[in-house]
Formats: C-alpha cells, sequence, structure tokens
C-alpha cells in the first residue's frame, strides 16, 4: 500500500487550460500524449472561453469526443464583442479560476499561445504559485496579442517553443535558457501524419459541395485586429469583394470572438455571403477535417496563424492579410498583403496565388514535439525555486515575402525608337525610371537591332544590383504598328530602314523575354491611363505634339488600334482643302500646320525672308533655325510669328473638334515639347467651333516627363501582372 502511494505521489498533475478551436488544435496532440502515459502524468482538463458559446460551434463538444473528462467548464465570456467586454471577460475568468485551480492543485499548468483568456489563466497560477508552462511564446505578430503572448511569457516558468527565432526572441527577454524548450508545433505531429488520408475528397465534398475539385476552392479565416477594428473590418470587406469577384468556391469560418467580431459579421451578412452559391459560412470545423481541407485548397486566405504557420507545411499558397500576423515567421508559400484601399490589390494576390503549390515547409515543427514535451515535463524539479535569472542576448530579425515588395520591384525594359535617339530604360511598377539610357540612333536596320539588344542586355545587368525584376520589353516607336505580331508595317520618314521589320523576334530571341511593340502614339495613351491624366477616366484621347502629330485613342478603357492598325493617326487629320503638303504625301493636315517641322519649315521661310528676328533674338551662324527660334520671335512680339503659331495652333484646335464630334472623349491629353504653347488655342477653338455638348471637354496639358518610355512600360506590367491591355 505505501508503494501505491508512493507511485501515486510521484505522477505529475498536469492541468491543461484551453480556451477556443485555435489552441485545442495545439493542445490536444499533448493531451493525447499525456493521457497515454497514466502511469507518468495525472491529466485534469478545464475548458473556458468562447469554447462554451453556441454562436462559435460549442466547440467543447470536440474535447468530449475525443473521449477527454473535462474537471471544469467554466463560463467566462461576456458577450459584446467589444474592448469592454474583453476586459469584462478577463475579469470574471480571474474571478471564478482560483477555486478551481485550488481544487485541482496541479503541479503543472499548460497554456498556450497569446488570447486574452490565457492571460487570466497565467495571472491566476503565477499568483497562486502554479509552475506554468507556455506553448508557442516567443512569437512575433502585429496585434494587442503581441504584448499579451509576451505578458503571459513573462509570468510562465517554463516555455516550449516552435522555432529558433522565438527561442531568441524570449532569451532577449531576459527568460533563462535552461528553461525554454525548442519543440515545433504540437499541431504539426497531427498534421504531417495525417493530411494525407486517403477520403480527402469526401471532405471537400462534404463542407464544398460534389462539383469542387481538388485544389480549386479557398479557404478563407480572418478574425478582427483589435488594435484597429476600424481597419481590420475595412480589409475584410475588401476581402470579401475580392473573393465575390474571383469566383471560386470559398469555405469561410467566421471570426473569432475579439472585439470587432460582430462588425465583420454583419459585413458577412451585408454582402449575402451566407446565401451566395459559391461561399459555404461555417462556425466550425473539426481539426482533422479543416487539415484535409488547407491542404488540398488551391489558396488559403484571410489573417489566421494557421495560414502563416500550419499551410506551410502543405505548400498550401497563402494571402495574409493586413497586420495580424506581422513578424511571424513565414514560408514562402506566404503573400503579404499589409494594407488595401480597393479590392484590386487583395484580387492580384489572389491571381498571383491560386492555383500554385510550394515545397512544403517545416519551420514550424518536423513532427516530433510533443515527445519533446512530455519529456521536457518530466525534468522539471518541483523542488527548485520558481525565480528567474536574466540575460540580454540579440534578437534575430525575420523577414518575408510582401505584395507592395514585390509591386515596387517588378519591372520593365522600355524602349524608345526616335527619329534622333534610341532610348532604353528600367521602369518600375509606379512608373518611376529606376535607370536611362541614350544613344543616337542608327541609321541601317541592322545596326539599329545590335545597339538596341546591346542596351537591353546592359540595363538586365544593372537590373540585378539595382533589385529590379524585369519581366518583359516594351519597344514605343513611330509608324504604323501590327502590335498582334510586334511589326513595324510602314514606318515614319524620320526612321530610315524601319518598315516591314519584326521588332519582336530578334529581342525576345536574344533576351529571353516577352516582348510588345506599338506605336509611340498609342503608348503614349497607355502612360496617360496607367500613370498620368487617363488614370481612372474610361474615354479619352492623348493628341503627342513634336517633331511629328500623332496620338492615341481610349475608348472604354482600351486602346484602339483599328482594323489596319492606323486608327489615331491623328496628325493626318485634313483641316484644310488647299493647305501646305504633309510628310504623308497628302495636303492640310494637321502636323502639316503644327508639328514641329512644320513650324522649323516657317521659321525658316522668315528668316530667310529677313521677318523672323526681332530685338533680343541672336542665331548662331552654325546654329539651324528651328521651331524656338519661332516661338522665341512671337513671345518678343514678332507678328508673323505669332501669325503663324495662332494658324498651327487653329489647326490643331480644328482637328480636336474633329476627333470631338467623332468619338466624343471626356478628356483630350496634349503631350509633347509643343503641348503648353497649344493649350489655349486649342481651348478657344473648341469653345468657337464645337457643338455645345463638346465644348465642356476638358483640355489638360500631360505631365509625364517620358510618356513613350512609360506607355512601353505599361505594356509589359499590365499583361504581365494580368492587368487588362
Amino acid at each position: 500500500m505505501e508503494q501505491s502511494e508512493k507511485g501515486l505521489k510521484q505522477r505529475l498533475r498536469v492541468c491543461v487550460a484551453t480556451c477556443n478551436r485555435a489552441d485545442y488544435s495545439k493542445l490536444a496532440p499533448i493531451m493525447f500524449g499525456i493521457k497515454s502515459h497514466p502511469e507518468i502524468f495525472d491529466l485534469e482538463v478545464v475548458v473556458l472561453g468562447s469554447h462554451l458559446i453556441d454562436d462559435y460551434g460549442n466547440t467543447f463538444r470536440m474535447i468530449k469526443q475525443d473521449e477527454f473528462d473535462i474537471s471544469s467548464k467554466l463560463h467566462t465570456i461576456v458577450r459584446g464583442e467589444d474592448e469592454a467586454a474583453m476586459v469584462e471577460s478577463v475579469g470574471l475568468a480571474l474571478v471564478k479560476l482560483p477555486d478551481v485551480l485550488q481544487r485541482l492543485a496541479p503541479d503543472i499548468l499548460l497554456i498556450h499561445g497569446d488570447r486574452f483568456d490565457a492571460l487570466a489563466l497565467a495571472t491566476a497560477a503565477a499568483l497562486m504559485n502554479i509552475r506554468i508552462l507556455h506553448l508557442e511564446g516567443g512569437e512575433v505578430s502585429g496585434t494587442i496579442d503581441d504584448s499579451i503572448r509576451h505578458a503571459i511569457s513573462k509570468l510562465a516558468h517554463y516555455h516550449a517553443v516552435c522555432t529558433r527565432s522565438a527561442e531568441r526572441h524570449l532569451i532577449s527577454m531576459c527568460e533563462d535558457h535552461s528553461r525554454i524548450l525548442l519543440a515545433g508545433c504540437p499541431s504539426y505531429d497531427k498534421l504531417l501524419s495525417a493530411h494525407q488520408r486517403d477520403d480527402y475528397t469526401d471532405i471537400i465534398k462534404s463542407w464544398l459541395g460534389d462539383d469542387v475539385k481538388e485544389e480549386n476552392y479557398i479557404v478563407a479565416l480572418q478574425h478582427p485586429v483589435t488594435t484597429d477594428i476600424k481597419n481590420s473590418i475595412k480589409i475584410y470587406e475588401l476581402m470579401l469583394d475580392a473573393l465575390i469577384s474571383f469566383n471560386k468556391r470559398t469555405l469561410i469560418l467566421f471570426p473569432n470572438i475579439d472585439a470587432g467580431s460582430k462588425e465583420m459579421v454583419r459585413v458577412m451578412r451585408r454582402l449575402g455571403i451566407e446565401q451566395h452559391p459559391n461561399f459555404r459560412a461555417v462556425k466550425h470545423v473539426p481539426f482533422e477535417q479543416f487539415i484535409q481541407l488547407v491542404a488540398h485548397a488551391g489558396c488559403m486566405i484571410g489573417n489566421s496563424s494557421c495560414g502563416v504557420r500550419e499551410a506551410g507545411a502543405f505548400g498550401t499558397p497563402v494571402i495574409n492579410l493586413g497586420t495580424r500576423q506581422t513578424g511571424r515567421e513565414t514560408g514562402e508559400n506566404v503573400l503579404h498583403v499589409r494594407d488595401a484601399d480597393k479590392h484590386n490589390k487583395i484580387y492580384h494576390a489572389l491571381q498571383l496565388q491560386f492555383g500554385k503549390r510550394y515545397p512544403c515547409s517545416k519551420i514550424y515543427g518536423d513532427g516530433n514535439a510533443v515527445q519533446r514535451i512530455l519529456k521536457f515535463m518530466q525534468s522539471i524539479d518541483l523542488s527548485e525555486p520558481l525565480q528567474k535569472k536574466f540575460c540580454f542576448p540579440p534578437v534575430k530579425e525575420c523577414f518575408s515575402q510582401d505584395i507592395d515588395y514585390i509591386l515596387e520591384t517588378q519591372s520593365a525594359l522600355a524602349v524608345d525608337l526616335g527619329g534622333t535617339n534610341l532610348r532604353v530604360a528600367i521602369v518600375s511598377m509606379k512608373g518611376r525610371v529606376v535607370k536611362k539610357y541614350t544613344q543616337l540612333n542608327p541609321k541601317t536596320f541592322e545596326e539599329r537591332i545590335e545597339l538596341m539588344l546591346t542596351m537591353c542586355k546592359q540595363a538586365m545587368a544593372d537590373a540585378v544590383h539595382l533589385n529590379c525584376r524585369i519581366l518583359g520589353v516594351g519597344v514605343s516607336t513611330g509608324g504604323r504598328v501590327n502590335p498582334q505580331d510586334g511589326i513595324v508595317l510602314h514606318s515614319t520618314k524620320l526612321i530610315n530602314e524601319w518598315s516591314s521589320v519584326d521588332i519582336r523576334t530578334p529581342l525576345s530571341s536574344a533576351l529571353h523575354l516577352p516582348v510588345w511593340v506599338d506605336n509611340d502614339g498609342n503608348c503614349a495613351a497607355l502612360a496617360e491611363r496607367k500613370f498620368g491624366h487617363g488614370k481612372g477616366v474610361e474615354n479619352f484621347v492623348t493628341i503627342i505634339t513634336g517633331t511629328g502629330i500623332g496620338g492615341g485613342i481610349i475608348q472604354h478603357n482600351e486602346l484602339i488600334h483599328g482594323s489596319t492598325f492606323c486608327a489615331a493617326e491623328l496628325g493626318h487629320i485634313v483641316v484644310s482643302l488647299e493647305g501646305p503638303e504633309c510628310m504623308c504625301g497628302g495636303h492640310g493636315c494637321i502636323e502639316a500646320y503644327s508639328s514641329g517641322l512644320a513650324l522649323q519649315r516657317e521659321a525658316k521661310r522668315l528668316y530667310d525672308e529677313d521677318l523672323l528676328m526681332v530685338d533680343g533674338m541672336t542665331i548662331n551662324n552654325k546654329e539651324q533655325v528651328n521651331a524656338v527660334h519661332l516661338i522665341n520671335a512671337a513671345r518678343l512680339g514678332n507678328s508673323k510669328a505669332e501669325s503663324v503659331l495662332h494658324t498651327a495652333g487653329t489647326a490643331l484646335g480644328l482637328g480636336i473638334v474633329n476627333i470631338l464630334h467623332m468619338i466624343n472623349p471626356s478628356l483630350v491629353i496634349l503631350s509633347g515639347v509643343l503641348a503648353v504653347h497649344y493649350e489655349n488655342p486649342v481651348r478657344q477653338v473648341i469653345s468657337q467651333r464645337a457643338l455645345v455638348s463638346a465644348q465642356k471637354t476638358k483640355v489638360m496639358v500631360s505631365e509625364l516627363e517620358d510618356p513613350a518610355l512609360l506607355g512601353a512600360a505599361s505594356m509589359v506590367l499590365d499583361y504581365t501582372t494580368r492587368r487588362t491591355y
């Protein structure tokens, strides 16, 4: 009998306290391990928190289904789902816990994570001199959970952590290294052995429908962020909007009980998620089945720690939204969307992630955590004093993949073929010209292609050091272009040997990148649509006023090319039957009046007739008379020069009036070096000559410095990032 009593005294009384479905998934494997060794451990189970609330699935039932005897059930949640209710819930738990802990008198209290219920448990146990073993301390997320987690760590006497970084964080928080166990995540013990069940297709069908296939559905789980409730609700609504637009079957779980969850449920119901044919909204899924659903999903989205932890074990692509998991160590399967103003960013993240498979990650465990934790508990000396020791080592930072970082570094090579110069630039997703290269445009086809390749290769080499990922090459060139085949059909007279030229093939073959080619006027319109005044405008026209006159038309957000790719040859709209000869061979085109070459022609005529020069003007003998001299003469009061500019502005204005009457855009953007000189004359002609319904059309001068390069880049960036082109 004495031997029997001695044996009973040697058993370690372990109390496991579980507050919700999430922490039970981590604690259950340890509970099974304890239960399997009755000769060593005596298990007591305390259930509290949202386990006992119907709205959250009454998840205490799954503890019973796992055949654990529940020693005590404590109703500790004060309903309200706001900050005050959370505080009151902690207070209620502190009132009820002392009686239970005094009755059970455990040697060790096992607490998981960072919930406010767990903080109440740790506070009560610490004040009652009960040893605390804290699971998953030392981790970093990004909300009030961090503060609660670290507070519990400071109250705890022993720690079982999942990662090396978490271990270092606890050491830096002055915890005794000898009381820290690097165990791994207990849930990994279960999921690494269980996620390849033969009946996973039946589980998918039971939750999502018979027509849903593996890797063709989404699992969504988003919780409120208690330190920024308003923003977390906004991101939740944007997530739901993006999921509705993405149009894939989605299993969405209700949020946890934190402050803000009520508002999130209201958003879900306002959007009709529970009745939507693509959604299955549920309060709880048993962990074993949830493993199967996450393991075989096309993507998981939200801010649950499951996404940044357990999903990595399967290589399931994850989109982590907001700040709730900021700082967590993640595998390469996790893409972060830190903030969003519109659902487009989340939708784009879904496009990037859905259907991918990543290498399986074991950052959080190798499947042997429970064995290590049981051994660690056995090694605890109950006679050892609880006083902590202190030390101050450095903390290693962790890095993770971020969608804003991806969008910033994704770049295009932009090529602009002008009559004088050949330019190449590295352009970022946000329209920043990271680096630009300029050379004189060679006169022959062979030399031009060779120089273009040399400059592009140099830019690609530099891009590596500039941390830019080149997605493709966009080429802007004068002349009529077939963008579908990447061929210049007919060039302007300014570029020699540049007709019937295939640009795409030699560039793509040499650079091993996709190549897009279009007319410089069209590229200017694309630049305005993505980076300039045309952003968000459904119908607008861009007019280039430079050496020649060109442009591009955006109609219903699409660039118009025409049946033979000569749409938007705006410079060749005829405004006079008897006008001067144009470079196209016709007479009276806008370009014959308003282009830089036309103004240069008129400047030379006036100069030859001694009608250009006025007081304050000088022209070097070696200097060629050009449009700049004409503009300066007009500015200094030369009536002949003023008359030429007035005629040029009137001709351009008449052409634009014709455009307004044909396609009725809401905006006209003047681009190029002469744009600022034509803005007022064009507005005046529109007010005098346009129909009343078109007279209020906006006329703006472009603010883009390099529209041709930006437009060339936009062809690449819009297509390769799956935006419309």
